[in-house]
C-alpha cells in the first residue's frame, strides 16, 4: 500500500484560515460506512444524531503556547522552537528551525526570563533542550509564546482560545485535537439533556499525530510516540457500555488512538497512563470505536490513513470529492465530519 494512495488534490482557497464566529456553525458531513450513503448537515445537527445509547469520548488536552523565537547566544541568529514534550525535569523535546544552527551546546534567548541549551540533537530538526528559567517555566513560556498554528494557516489568530476545545483542561499538547473545535457548551448540554454520555480522556498531541509521511510504503512510516492517559471513571464507563452494546463515539483521532491503545494492550478499559506509538491503517480491526466526529485532513497523512481504515479508502476518497465540490472547509478550522 502506496502512501499515494490517501493523496488528493485540494483547492488551496478550502483551507480554512480562520474559525468560523460560531463555533457549531460549521458545517457537518455525515457518512454511512455501511450504506455508503452520504447527506450534509450542520454542526449544531449533531443533537438529533445521538440519543441515550451513546457514550461520547472527547480529549481534553490543552494546548501549550509552544512556539516560541529567540536568539542564538553570540551570533545573534534567529531561532524558532515548537516544544513537543517534557522527558524529564526541564528537558524538553522541540523541534528547531533552523536546525543547523543548533549545535548541542548552544544557547538560546527567548527572554529574559527563559533561556534553552541544546543537549542532544536528532534527525529531522528535532533535538532535546534544557530550559533555564526565572520563577515559573509554565508563566515564563506564557508571556512569550504563541498558539502553534499548523503551516498553512497564514491568517493571525485574534483570539488564541480558538485554538482550544470549550472543555480542555490537561495542558500539554503541541497541537489542538481539532475535532473538537466544533463543540460548545451549549451543545454539550443538550446532549447531556438527552441522555448522552459524555466522557474524558488525554492524549497530549505531538510529533505522531502531525509529522508529515516521508516514506513511499505505508508500513515503513514510524509513528513518534504521544503520552496519554485514561481515568477509572472513563474506563468504568466504556467498559459498561460494551456491554450494554451502547455506541462508543470519539471525538477526533486522537481520541481513537488513546481508545485503540488501551483495547489492545488489555482487552478491556482499564485505568492507565502510557505513551502510544499506534500506527492506525487499512486493514484494522477496531475494537473500542463504533463512530467517529473527525475533521478533513491533508493528503497522504496518517490521519487519512485512520479514517480510512474506519470506513473504507475508497468511501472517503468519494466523500472528499463531495466536500470539495460542496466547498467545505478543510483542515484545523475546517468543517467536520461524522463516520456512523
Amino acid at each position: 500500500m502506496k502512501v499515494t494512495d490517501f493523496d488528493y488534490q485540494l483547492p488551496e482557497e478550502l483551507i480554512a484560515q480562520t474559525p468560523l464566529e460560531n463555533r457549531a456553525s460549521s458545517r457537518l458531513l455525515k457518512l454511512n460506512k455501511q450504506t455508503e450513503e452520504i447527506s450534509h448537515h450542520h454542526f449544531y445537527d449533531v443533537v438529533d444524531f445521538l440519543t441515550d445509547k451513546d457514550v461520547l469520548v472527547v480529549n481534553n488536552t490543552k494546548v501549550l503556547p509552544s512556539r516560541i523565537y529567540g536568539q542564538k547566544e553570540n551570533t545573534g541568529a534567529h531561532m524558532e522552537f515548537l516544544l513537543l514534550k517534557e522527558t524529564s525535569e526541564d528537558i524538553w523535546e522541540v523541534l528547531i528551525r533552523p536546525a543547523r544552527r543548533a549545535k548541542i551546546g548552544s544557547l538560546i534567548t527567548f527572554s529574559p526570563n527563559l533561556q534553552a541549551e541544546v543537549v542532544d540533537k536528532e534527525e529531522e530538526g528535532l533535538a532535546r533542550v534544557r530550559f533555564i528559567y526565572k520563577g515559573i517555566f509554565l508563566e515564563a513560556l506564557e508571556e512569550i509564546g504563541q498558539m502553534p498554528l499548523p503551516p498553512y494557516i497564514h491568517e493571525k489568530l485574534l483570539d488564541p482560545n480558538r485554538y482550544q476545545t470549550v472543555y480542555a483542561k490537561e495542558l500539554g499538547s503541541a497541537a489542538s485535537p481539532t475535532a473538537g473545535l466544533h463543540f460548545t457548551k451549549e451543545i454539550l448540554e443538550k446532549l447531556t439533556k438527552k441522555g448522552v454520555t459524555i466522557c474524558y480522556v488525554t492524549l497530549h498531541v505531538g510529533l505522531g499525530t502531525f509529522r508529515p509521511v516521508s516514506v513511499e510504503e505505508v508500513t515503513k512510516h514510524k509513528m513518534h510516540k504521544e503520552y496519554y492517559e485514561m481515568n477509572q471513571e472513563t474506563a468504568d464507563i466504556l467498559n459498561e457500555a460494551k456491554k450494554n452494546g451502547k455506541r462508543i463515539i470519539a471525538v477526533g483521532t486522537t481520541s481513537v488512538r488513546t481508545l485503540e491503545s488501551i483495547m489492545k494492550k488489555f482487552g478491556e478499559f482499564q485505568e492507565d497512563r502510557d505513551e502510544t506509538d499506534i500506527f492506525i491503517y487499512p486493514p484494522y480491526q477496531f475494537l473500542a470505536v463504533d463512530a467517529l466526529f473527525t475533521n478533513f485532513h491533508l493528503p497522504k497523512s496518517t490521519l487519512m490513513m485512520l479514517v480510512s481504515a474506519f470506513s473504507s479508502r475508497d468511501f472517503i476518497m468519494k466523500a472528499y470529492q463531495e466536500a470539495i465540490q460542496e466547498k467545505y472547509r478543510f483542515f484545523s478550522f475546517g468543517d467536520s465530519m461524522f463516520i456512523e
